[in-house]
């Protein structure tokens, strides 16, 4: 096992000559045999060694031996230890996910490189994990063997080889009681799918580990193919399918998608290939990506329109608008130009918050009905709407809002008009 961890490191450079090196440690045969380790090889590697251990505090008294376990391990060998701990509460990807963030915070706050335990069966499962949720070739590269400061040197042991180990050295370790429960889609991988497997070929873990660690370096050399800036669209739609995927994944994550998933891809594949020059497509957290002819950019977010009393007419060269308002001869509420009887001053300014409007269907806040008619988060604050003193009384395009249409005159009509037809 000692010479699987030193020929991994020094394969992926992951460790240097001086280099503080954290080990994060459970209590569990994975992380004790870890940190043993590396306590043998700290001379040769040349390197101070240290350990952290988060308590989730999600066991009650369990999760307290451990830390206790944890302590007791390293005051036995002199080894410094790093305490956190916290309330963890289950967020959007549940409890196991929330948990692991907690830990991993705590781990990177730390000052040096921070080692963890996981081993080919973990990788192997991973694979597996990924493979069930739907996957690429990024999620069959499974986990990496560096990502910034966190390093995990034992991707090639094996789980019989840590338990060789622990024997051989005669180490303890805790076992965690979640982990023989079916609660966790990994631990169901892990008890029911790896042990059939297994019994087809005992060295399954181990392929699968190195079929990963293959992957995930092809995958990088595909990435650094596809290049780091974005070419024309004549140039997308020249790029073979798997670049131009890389590519279009890289432009995203540079511009506010941090996780593009394949649909996200598959939009922005369209806008490549549309015989529309100036297409638009929509993405998470209000982001719009619009062509222009050769060119796909990010749009930025757009500025709410100043506040501006409407006295007979008004141009918003911006919008390339003019709002008319007159004396109406008629009664009329069209998406442009709509009757209504107004309270105090008129002016035309974006949606603000609290905005609602009645229309035939009902009241809706203005959010929520340019949501439903699918306006782009990055237009909606450019759409004109119509107040006074009393609250809405209409929007371009949208119409009046029913309680302030009159059913007899007097009153005034508001009338959109494009700039160039007036």
């Amino acid at each position: 096992m000692l010479n699987k961890l030193l020929e991994f490191i020094r394969r992926y450079g992951l460790i240097s000559p001086g280099d503080r090196v954290i080990c994060a440690v459970s209590g569990g045969a994975d992380s004790v045999a870890l940190l043993f380790a590396m306590y043998l090889l700290r001379e040769r590697l040349d390197i101070t060694l240290e350990a952290a251990h988060f308590n989730h505090r999600l066991r009650g008294e369990e999760s307290d031996a451990d830390e206790a376990f944890v302590k007791e391990l390293c005051g036995r060998y002199d080894i410094p230890l790093h305490l956190g701990s916290g309330r963890i509460l289950p967020g959007k990807k549940g409890l196991e996910a929330a948990a692991r963030e907690a830990r991993y915070a705590f781990l990177r706050s730390l000052p040096g490189k921070i080692a963890t335990a996981h081993t080919a069966d973990d990788n192997a499962e991973t694979v597996l994990l990924h493979l069930v949720r739907g996957t690429g070739l990024k999620g069959l590269g499974g986990i990496s063997p560096m990502n910034g400061n966190v390093i995990r040197p034992m991707l090639t042991v094996t789980r019989r080889e840590v338990e060789a180990f622990l024997s051989e050295y005669a180490l303890p370790h805790r076992e965690d009681s979640t982990n023989a429960t079916d609660l966790f889609l990994r631990n169901r991988i892990r008890r029911n799918v790896m042990p059939l497997l297994l019994q087809e070929n005992p060295s399954l873990a181990e392929n699968l580990s190195d079929m990963a660690l293959g992957l995930r370096e092809e995958e990088e050399y595909l990435s650094q193919m596809a290049g780091e800036t974005l070419p024309g669209v004549a140039a997308l739609r020249e790029m073979h399918p798997a670049l131009r995927a890389r590519a279009l994944e890289r432009f995203l994550k540079e511009n506010g998608v941090p996780e593009p998933e394949k649909r996200h891809i598959a939009l922005l594949e369209q806008l490549v290939f549309s015989d529309k020059p100036s297409a638009r497509a929509d993405l998470p957290g209000g982001i719009t990506v619009a062509r222009r002819y050769d060119t796909l950019e990010v749009l930025g977010e757009a500025q709410p329109l100043s506040e501006r009393v409407l006295e007979g007419s008004l141009e918003l060269p911006e919008l390339g608008l003019r709002v008319v308002c007159a004396e109406a001869d008629t009664i009329v509420n069209t998406p442009d130009t709509f009757t209504v009887v107004p309270e105090g001053r008129i002016v035309v300014r974006s949606r603000l918050p609290g905005d609602r409007i009645r229309l035939s269907g009902g009241t809706k806040s203005l959010k929520k009905l340019f949501i439903d008619r699918k306006i782009p988060a990055s237009e909606r604050l450019r759409i004109p709407v119509i107040a006074d003193d009393a609250g809405v009384l209409g929007a371009w395009g949208i119409g009046a809002d029913q309680d302030r249409i009159p059913k007899a005159l007097p009153a005034v009509t508001i009338r959109f008009e494009k700039m160039e037809d007036c």
